[in-house]
């Protein structure tokens, strides 16, 4: 997969659980899950703006190109 999903590494730094930042953004924990284990093959940008606002970062600090074969 080109896009990768470093969600986890973003609530490490930030030191919030799955459960808190699912409650916040206002997404099950399972659709949470998902997205965090490089699953979802869509995000809504609505998704990306509340997880972006809770984690106070960047769309840029939760999702990464990289090339395939790179991986």
């Amino acid at each position: 997969m080109a896009i990768v999903v470093n969600l986890d590494v973003v609530m490490a730094k930030k030191k919030i659980s799955a459960s808190e930042l699912a409650a916040r953004v206002h997404i099950t924990p399972a659709n949470l899950s998902i997205l965090k284990n490089n699953k979802a093959k869509a995000v809504r940008f609505s998704t990306l703006e509340a997880i972006c606002e809770a984690l106070d970062c960047q769309p840029g600090d939760i999702l990464e190109y990289v090339p395939d074969g790179s991986e």
